[in-house]
């Protein structure tokens, strides 16, 4: 007996839900730097492009990158140049990355070039990596106080509302306060936390618009005591991302425009867009730095000294470098002053409710004698 087919449907894509985890984890900062030192080594050793792109697709251990590297590698053994390659992979290799290597191909440097990438790799994770050391502390300690606090309002304190208003007397306003607050974040804390929620989603969606971008990276850089740090994080990278462009032979325009994306604030690529429309109007670079009021007079001075010298990648460098200090420094101001900050508030929270449990209970002592 025969089969006859009837119809035909094409069979639905199976999703692989580990697969899709794989695809959303990118390169961390870490593994490209890595690569690109030792592709640099590789390169300077006289190695071809192709057998230094196979030797790091089999040494990678992250899947991703692993796979990024043999897709460079099958676009350059076809005739395509390495920048090229890198740049159908712009989640992964940044613009400062792909112009730097492009320079590098032409000028016949690109070892010294992926070094170049590599140190500020290096640089810029140093960077990262003290800031986040700096915050993670207190940022515990507030977690800590948050959920203390959590547990007494949820927990402990309603086993407590009933014996003080079965009370005959006048409660004293702490304990009102407390009771009050209580009452509210056991009844309504699908409200409290459903409008925080809400209030939250909103923000971040406003942000993701020019205009809310524009004014949440202008309150980064004006709010009290984080927005020194912000700002100094800001020219560290901007002068070191100029620096490492300008001394890998990238044209001073194409090198601004790649500064702009990189320092990740809408105020200061603003800036930045000003300094070169003044250069294309043959102004210099350090007079829109001065126009634009986010730049300390010594970025500026030592920029125009950079300029007038043609020094101006090593200035730029010793700028980001006296700054990744002031960075360091003030991470360490700021440490010392939030942790203090942060016991005391929670000191006063627990004072607070223990001076609301025991200022009832001293009247009834009071009252019985």
């Amino acid at each position: 007996m025969g089969f006859y087919v009837t119809s035909l449907q094409k069979e639905a894509p199976r999703i692989d839900v580990r697969e899709g985890f794989r695809r959303l984890r990118r390169v961390s900062l870490r593994e490209l730097t890595v690569f690109t030192r030792q592709f640099a080594t590789m390169v300077n050793a006289g190695l071809s492009m192709v057998r230094t792109l196979s030797i790091l697709e089999e040494q990678s251990e992250s899947t991703k990158l692993k796979k990024l590297i043999g897709e460079v590698r099958s676009d350059v053994e076809q005739g395509m140049t390495l920048s090229d390659a890198f740049g159908k992979h712009p989640q992964t290799f940044s613009s400062l990355m792909i112009n730097m290597v492009r320079a590098g191909e032409v000028g016949g440097v690109l070892d010294e070039v992926l070094n170049r990438i590599a140190g500020f790799y290096e640089k810029d994770m140093a960077l990262r990596q003290k800031v986040r050391a700096a915050v993670t502390y207190p940022v515990a300690i507030f977690i800590f106080s948050i959920g203390i606090i959590m547990f007494l309002v949820f927990f402990i304190l309603p086993q407590f509302i009933g014996f003080f208003e079965g009370l005959d007397l006048t409660l004293p306003w702490p304990t009102r306060v407390l009771i009050v607050f209580t009452r509210t974040m056991t009844t309504y804390w699908y409200i409290i936390f459903g409008l925080l929620a809400v209030m939250l989603y909103g923000l971040r969606m406003y942000i993701r618009t020019p205009t809310g971008r524009l004014s949440f990276d202008r309150f980064k850089l004006r709010i009290p005591i984080f927005g020194p740090l912000v700002r100094k994080v800001t020219i560290s990278r901007f002068s070191r991302t100029l620096g490492t462009l300008i001394s890998s032979g990238v044209p001073i325009m194409q090198a601004l425009e790649v500064v702009a994306k990189a320092v990740d604030n809408t105020v200061v690529s603003g800036a930045i867009d000003n300094v070169r429309a003044s250069i294309r109007e043959g102004e210099s670079v350090a007079l829109p730095l001065q126009a634009s009021g986010l730049f300390p007079p010594m970025v500026v001075q030592m920029t125009a000294v950079g300029e007038e010298t043609g020094t101006l990648d090593a200035m730029l460098t010793k700028v980001a470098d006296f700054y990744d200090g002031e960075v360091e420094t003030t991470l360490s101001q700021l440490t010392s002053i939030i942790e203090p900050l942060l016991i005391l508030f929670l000191g006063f929270v627990v004072g607070f409710i223990v001076l609301a449990f025991y200022m009832p209970l001293y009247q009834i002592i009071t009252g019985i004698k």
